[in-house]
């Protein structure tokens, strides 16, 4: 009986987390797309980073190139994908919102610092000082967002 109910607790927990983590995605991958729009000289562009990975990856495991609409695509659902999930490590406990904050910032210092190393280039993040704070804010509001749904949701169980 006591696995049945610690799975259904897990399960409690999970699922606002899952939703806070997806919430706090689509609220990075909304600024990203809106930045690029309305500042093409200095907003990070994250999907070209993604699509140079994506690439990449493809390369090595010797299979077709998508055509450059279904790699944007690809891009942005994995974008989704992989960030939801690492939000979804701000969890739905009483601290969520400082977790949601410094994952955020870890994320966004990352997306500037890490892209190099890995060969994907320093300009889509890193281009100018103006790019490199973007990229730590847009990765620090999808944090907070993620969790502020997160607090909002632990306040609605009780």
């Amino acid at each position: 009986m006591r696995l049945k109910a610690d799975t259904k607790d897990a399960q409690m927990k999970l699922l606002p987390s899952l939703a806070a983590g997806f919430a706090g995605a689509i609220a990075l991958t909304a600024l990203h797309e809106a930045a690029r729009r309305l500042r093409p000289q200095d907003a990070p562009r994250m999907d070209v980073l993604g699509e140079r990975g994506l690439r990449k990856i493809l390369n090595l495991a010797d299979l077709p190139q998508p055509s450059e609409g279904e790699l944007y695509t690809a891009t942005m659902l994995g974008d989704i994908l992989s960030n939801g999930l690492y939000y979804t490590v701000v969890g739905s406990g009483k601290h969520s919102l400082r977790r949601g904050l410094l994952l955020g910032v870890t994320a966004g210092v990352g997306g500037v610092v890490l892209p190099g190393p890995m060969g994907l280039g320093e300009a889509p993040s890193n281009r100018t000082p103006q790019t490199q704070a973007m990229t730590v804010a847009w990765y620090t509001v999808g944090g907070l967002v993620a969790g502020a749904v997160s607090q909002a949701l632990r306040q609605r169980r009780k």
